[in-house]
């Protein structure tokens, strides 16, 4: 291969272009980005940044002496498998002999009702977001927040640490979902116990506005939420919009090989939330990871997997992992304990808030949650990864 186009300039893209240099790939290196700023970690956006502790040029990644063409502030809009051309939003192409997608998520619209035609209202997904979400918080009071996942909970928690009201609002009947109701609802006593209003098993009904600024939320239940600034987190949803009349298989995010190949297109590898890769976790079912760990893991072995013969490439099998940072608590999650038919307590105290959970799926350990004990993850991950039966951890 001669050129090599990434579709993508966030951590995943990053990680994939440098892979390729280390890897001796020496001819035309070109990055694509649809925002003007060059790689930044997303992480520290709901949580340091918008708490004050990191400013925006903390979050941008070393680049080193990377050689490479950079394409940033340009969408792609499109791909023509045919003629191997990505085109673009000004109707250029830029043609390829290898792609790597590593096009990431967008934030999920609001599904409920309209959302007021305010300038109060807010979502969280790239770094413009964020800076336009501090400078409105600088001078609001009470911030209402659609979603009671972790980019919510995040923000809540940062929100809050500046002498915000803030209150989530979730149809769920607890925050976080993803880590089951025992574990829901130790969260949400977190934010109860730092003045975070929750109002979950409801959702918006209708806005206030005097003019074009939110006053208030009314929630299905009656309630009145007083609100002058307005944060919907209702999750992501991955980025290919533009593929969808490429011919590659979508559902919904691109569908790949275990190594990480676009499924039926030889030259075309994709990495991190826009990504759809078997697990062995799950008996091979595929699945699409939104988390930091797995973006730049999968990008490392597409990129090596797309400059190796094919016979030699390796399988995806990295255990997934993420954490998120609230109220001076790492909570942590490895592995798959949303696909879980038990758990079961390894270590420490619910109740004392210092504790690692278990979650099995037949006899093998499936997944891990930690709350205050960040140096255990690292051993967990790897029991996960090699199958460890629950049956010997727990007599151990």
């Amino acid at each position: 291969m001669k050129r090599i186009v990434v579709v993508g300039a966030s951590l995943a893209g990053l990680r994939a272009a440098q892979t390729l240099r280390a890897n001796g790939f020496d001819g035309r290196l070109v990055l694509i980005g649809d925002e003007p700023h060059p790689p930044y970690s997303r992480p520290p956006l709901s949580k340091q940044l918008l708490a004050g502790t990191m400013t925006a040029g903390d979050c941008a990644f070393e680049l080193g002496d990377l050689d490479a063409e950079w394409m940033l502030g340009v969408a792609a809009t499109g791909l023509d498998l045919d003629r191997r051309e990505v085109i673009l939003d000004a109707r250029e192409r830029c043609a390829f002999d290898g792609l790597l997608i590593a096009t990431g998520c967008s934030a999920r619209p609001w599904p409920g009702v309209p959302l007021p035609p305010s300038r109060d209202v807010y979502f969280l997904r790239k770094l413009d977001d964020a800076l336009g979400l501090i400078e409105a918080a600088s001078t609001a009071r009470h911030v209402v927040i659609l979603g009671g996942g972790f980019i919510g909970c995040e923000a809540a928690a940062a929100l809050q640490g500046i002498g915000r009201e803030v209150a989530i609002v979730d149809i769920a009947p607890y925050p976080m979902t993803a880590l089951g109701a025992e574990l829901g609802a130790v969260c949400a006593e977190l934010h109860t116990e730092h003045g975070v209003a929750l109002h979950l098993g409801v959702t918006a009904e209708s806005f206030e506005l005097r003019g074009d600024r939110i006053t208030a939320v009314r929630l299905t239940n009656g309630t009145r939420l007083p609100a002058d600034l307005l944060l919907v987190a209702t999750g992501a949803q991955p980025n290919t919009a533009w593929l969808r009349d490429s011919g590659l298989t979508l559902d919904p995010g691109v569908v790949c090989d275990a190594t990480c190949r676009a499924v039926g297109a030889e030259a075309i590898f994709c990495a991190g939330d826009v990504a759809s890769v078997p697990s062995s976790l799950v008996g091979g079912e595929p699945l699409r990871i939104e988390h930091w760990t797995n973006a730049a893991e999968q990008a490392i072995l597409a990129a090596a997997n797309m400059l190796a013969p094919e016979g030699d490439r390796m399988p995806y099998e990295a255990v997934p992992y993420f954490w998120s940072d609230q109220y001076g608590i790492k909570i942590q999650s490895a592995g798959l304990p949303s696909a879980a038919d038990r758990q079961f307590l390894l270590e420490g105290s619910v109740e004392g808030r210092k504790f690692i959970i278990g979650f099995s799926r037949g006899p093998h350990l499936i997944g891990v949650v930690g709350f205050g004990l960040p140096r255990h993850m690292p051993s967990y991950r790897r029991q996960i990864a090699a199958q460890a039966r629950v049956a010997e951890l727990v007599r151990s």
